[in-house]
Protein backbone atom coordinates (compact mmCIF):
# COMPACT_ATOMS: atom_id res chain seq x y z
CA UNK A 1 0.00 0.00 0.00
CA UNK A 2 2.85 2.38 0.80
CA UNK A 3 4.34 1.78 -2.64
CA UNK A 4 1.13 2.91 -4.33
CA UNK A 5 1.44 6.27 -2.60
CA UNK A 6 5.15 6.63 -3.35
CA UNK A 7 4.88 5.63 -7.01
CA UNK A 8 3.11 8.81 -8.27
CA UNK A 9 5.53 10.99 -6.27
CA UNK A 10 8.51 9.13 -7.71
CA UNK A 11 7.14 9.42 -11.27
CA UNK A 12 6.53 13.16 -10.74
CA UNK A 13 10.09 13.71 -9.52
CA UNK A 14 11.66 11.72 -12.37
CA UNK A 15 9.60 13.51 -15.03
CA UNK A 16 10.41 16.94 -13.58
CA UNK A 17 14.16 16.46 -13.31
CA UNK A 18 14.80 16.07 -17.05
CA UNK A 19 14.28 18.50 -19.91
CA UNK A 20 15.43 18.77 -23.50
CA UNK A 21 16.80 21.87 -25.18
CA UNK A 22 16.40 22.00 -28.95
CA UNK A 23 19.22 22.76 -31.38
CA UNK A 24 20.12 26.48 -31.78
CA UNK A 25 18.37 27.29 -28.50
CA UNK A 26 19.33 27.74 -24.87
CA UNK A 27 17.31 27.78 -21.65
CA UNK A 28 18.08 29.76 -18.52
CA UNK A 29 17.87 27.70 -15.31
CA UNK A 30 17.10 29.48 -12.04
CA UNK A 31 17.61 28.03 -8.57
CA UNK A 32 14.92 29.44 -6.24
CA UNK A 33 14.48 32.44 -8.54
CA UNK A 34 18.17 33.23 -8.93
CA UNK A 35 20.26 32.59 -12.05
CA UNK A 36 21.99 29.22 -11.82
CA UNK A 37 23.20 28.32 -15.31
CA UNK A 38 22.48 28.17 -19.02
CA UNK A 39 21.27 24.83 -20.40
CA UNK A 40 22.56 24.05 -23.90
CA UNK A 41 21.04 21.75 -26.59
CA UNK A 42 20.47 18.16 -25.60
CA UNK A 43 19.27 16.36 -22.49
CA UNK A 44 19.61 18.41 -19.27
CA UNK A 45 18.78 17.81 -15.63
CA UNK A 46 17.43 20.06 -12.89
CA UNK A 47 16.52 19.72 -9.22
CA UNK A 48 12.74 19.24 -9.10
CA UNK A 49 10.76 21.93 -7.26
CA UNK A 50 13.91 24.00 -6.57
CA UNK A 51 15.01 24.83 -10.12
CA UNK A 52 12.82 26.41 -12.77
CA UNK A 53 13.49 26.78 -16.49
CA UNK A 54 12.77 29.76 -18.71
CA UNK A 55 11.30 29.62 -22.17
CA UNK A 56 13.81 28.75 -24.86
CA UNK A 57 15.94 31.58 -26.24
CA UNK A 58 16.50 31.36 -29.98
CA UNK A 59 20.17 31.62 -31.05
CA UNK A 60 19.35 31.85 -34.77
CA UNK A 61 19.58 35.08 -36.73
CA UNK A 62 16.31 37.00 -36.52
CA UNK A 63 15.16 39.78 -38.82
CA UNK A 64 13.28 42.91 -37.89
CA UNK A 65 11.86 45.23 -40.55
CA UNK A 66 11.44 48.84 -39.44
CA UNK A 67 9.27 51.34 -41.37
CA UNK A 68 10.42 54.90 -40.83
CA UNK A 69 8.90 58.10 -42.16
CA UNK A 70 11.25 61.04 -42.21
CA UNK A 71 12.08 64.17 -44.16
CA UNK A 72 15.06 64.76 -46.44
CA UNK A 73 17.20 67.90 -46.65
CA UNK A 74 15.08 69.22 -49.53
CA UNK A 75 11.83 68.80 -47.49
CA UNK A 76 10.54 65.63 -49.17
CA UNK A 77 8.90 63.07 -46.91
CA UNK A 78 10.15 59.53 -47.51
CA UNK A 79 9.26 56.14 -46.13
CA UNK A 80 12.35 54.04 -45.53
CA UNK A 81 12.22 50.33 -44.74
CA UNK A 82 15.27 49.10 -42.87
CA UNK A 83 15.91 45.43 -42.15
CA UNK A 84 18.11 44.52 -39.20
CA UNK A 85 19.38 40.97 -38.73
CA UNK A 86 20.38 40.25 -35.14
CA UNK A 87 21.14 37.28 -32.88
CA UNK A 88 21.88 36.41 -29.26
CA UNK A 89 25.61 36.05 -28.62
CA UNK A 90 25.96 32.53 -27.08
CA UNK A 91 28.50 33.73 -24.49
CA UNK A 92 26.16 36.54 -23.37
CA UNK A 93 22.89 34.70 -22.78
CA UNK A 94 22.72 36.04 -19.20
CA UNK A 95 22.78 39.65 -20.45
CA UNK A 96 20.27 38.94 -23.23
CA UNK A 97 17.81 37.36 -20.80
CA UNK A 98 18.12 39.63 -17.77
CA UNK A 99 19.16 43.05 -19.08
CA UNK A 100 16.65 43.52 -21.89
CA UNK A 101 12.94 42.76 -21.77
CA UNK A 102 12.10 43.43 -25.43
CA UNK A 103 15.03 43.32 -27.85
CA UNK A 104 12.96 44.04 -30.96
CA UNK A 105 11.57 47.28 -29.54
CA UNK A 106 15.06 48.35 -28.45
CA UNK A 107 16.46 47.67 -31.94
CA UNK A 108 13.52 49.52 -33.49
CA UNK A 109 14.14 52.58 -31.30
CA UNK A 110 17.82 52.76 -32.24
CA UNK A 111 17.06 52.32 -35.96
CA UNK A 112 14.54 55.19 -35.77
CA UNK A 113 17.11 57.35 -34.01
CA UNK A 114 19.92 56.72 -36.49
CA UNK A 115 17.82 57.00 -39.65
CA UNK A 116 16.10 60.17 -38.46
CA UNK A 117 19.51 61.65 -37.69
CA UNK A 118 21.09 60.69 -41.04
CA UNK A 119 18.36 61.21 -43.67
CA UNK A 120 17.66 64.93 -42.98
CA UNK A 121 21.27 65.65 -43.99
CA UNK A 122 20.74 64.20 -47.50
CA UNK A 123 18.75 65.45 -50.50
CA UNK A 124 16.34 63.00 -52.13
CA UNK A 125 18.44 62.42 -55.26
CA UNK A 126 21.47 61.46 -53.18
CA UNK A 127 19.44 59.35 -50.75
CA UNK A 128 19.18 56.41 -53.15
CA UNK A 129 22.95 56.46 -53.73
CA UNK A 130 23.78 56.75 -50.03
CA UNK A 131 21.48 54.07 -48.68
CA UNK A 132 24.52 51.87 -47.93
CA UNK A 133 25.96 54.68 -45.79
CA UNK A 134 22.74 54.77 -43.77
CA UNK A 135 22.83 50.98 -43.35
CA UNK A 136 26.46 51.14 -42.17
CA UNK A 137 25.57 53.88 -39.66
CA UNK A 138 22.66 51.78 -38.34
CA UNK A 139 24.83 48.68 -37.97
CA UNK A 140 27.64 50.62 -36.26
CA UNK A 141 25.29 52.24 -33.74
CA UNK A 142 23.39 49.04 -33.01
CA UNK A 143 26.53 46.90 -32.68
CA UNK A 144 27.92 49.20 -30.04
CA UNK A 145 24.78 49.43 -27.95
CA UNK A 146 23.22 45.99 -28.36
CA UNK A 147 26.51 44.18 -27.67
CA UNK A 148 26.21 45.29 -24.04
CA UNK A 149 22.83 43.57 -23.90
CA UNK A 150 24.07 40.27 -25.35
CA UNK A 151 22.94 40.82 -28.94
CA UNK A 152 25.06 40.89 -32.08
CA UNK A 153 24.11 42.62 -35.31
CA UNK A 154 24.71 40.50 -38.40
CA UNK A 155 23.56 42.97 -41.05
CA UNK A 156 21.56 46.16 -41.47
CA UNK A 157 20.00 46.87 -44.86
CA UNK A 158 18.00 49.76 -46.27
CA UNK A 159 15.62 47.67 -48.39
CA UNK A 160 13.22 50.30 -49.71
CA UNK A 161 12.98 54.07 -50.10
CA UNK A 162 9.56 55.40 -51.05
CA UNK A 163 9.16 59.18 -51.57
Amino acid sequence: MQYLILLPVLVFLVLNCCFVVKQQSVIVVEFLGRFARVAYPGLNFKVPLLEQTSKALNLRIQQLDVDIETKTKDNVFVKIITSVQFYIIPEKVYEAYYKLSNAKEQVRAFVFDVVRAEVPKIVLDDLFERKDDIAIAVKKELSGVMGDFGYGIFKALVTDIDP
